[in-house]
């Protein structure tokens, strides 16, 4: 059995931590990536065009040349009032959508490339998935537009890519999970008044990063064909379309 190869994004802590995790070794090699390179990572710092290159083609040569499952799960959430200078809101706007959705376009990109040059090996096929959020959908808050955009965007290029490329069994998947008990979010809970938040989320809980991590690995590994495109939310029922 070929294993398949996996490059995961966002991977030293919460839902890229737990997908990292996820794989089993004996049939998957994965490698991650993140913003200081802990131990095992890559380093990539996504505020640059030419580093997220630099990455994709330090994860081939880790990975002998061939990657089948592009995994994007790296982002900021960072607030950004409108009460902001121009510049500061401008420089805050850039940043996140640069990091959110612009560096995940540009490995997706190169992922089709790569798809297109090599085929793939392993048995997992040759996949894409976007860890985008319900912000894309349902939006977000007052001093979080631009995030709300970059999920947005993620979804949008998801289906694009999925329609593009299917007759070449090409897929795409995104996942728009709903508050998931990450660092980031903990903070945002402790800062907005977390048991208000949470009476809006039928489930009563925020998700697990170890729940979306499941989904991801469904996604990269087992799910037909015919669900390219497919927009896959975990949420808690607290925004249902």
């Amino acid at each position: 059995m070929t294993k398949t190869h996996i490059l995961v994004t966002g991977a030293s802590r919460g839902i890229g931590k737990a997908i990292l995790n996820s794989f089993d070794s004996d049939t998957v090699r994965a490698i991650g990536q993140s913003t200081s390179g802990e131990t095992g990572l890559l380093k990539s710092d996504f505020t640059s065009a030419d580093e997220v290159t630099r990455l994709w083609q330090e994860a081939l040569d880790r990975l002998d040349g061939r990657i089948d499952v592009l995994i994007n799960n790296a982002g900021i959430f960072i607030p950004n009032p409108i009460t902001n200078s121009e510049a500061e809101w401008l420089e805050s706007w850039n940043r996140t959508l640069q990091i959110n959705l612009t560096a995940s376009a540009q490995l997706c990109r190169l992922a089709v490339q790569h798809f297109h040059e090599n085929g793939s090996g392993g048995d997992g096929g040759r996949r894409i998935i976007n860890i985008a959020s319900r912000a894309a959908y349902r939006g977000d808050g007052p001093d979080h537009w631009h995030y709300a955009a970059s999920k947005g965007g993620m979804v949008a290029m998801t289906k694009s890519i999925a329609r593009a490329y299917a007759s070449e069994e090409i897929l795409a998947f995104a996942i728009c999970p709903g508050f998931t008990m990450t660092g980031m979010a903990e903070d945002y809970l402790e800062s907005r008044g977390g048991e208000k938040l949470l009476q809006d989320i039928p489930l009563g809980r925020v998700a697990q990063p170890e729940e979306i991590a499941s989904i991801a690995k469904y996604c990269a590994l087992d799910a037909p064909a015919s669900m390219t495109g497919a927009i896959l939310d975990a949420n808690g029922a607290s925004f249902v379309r």
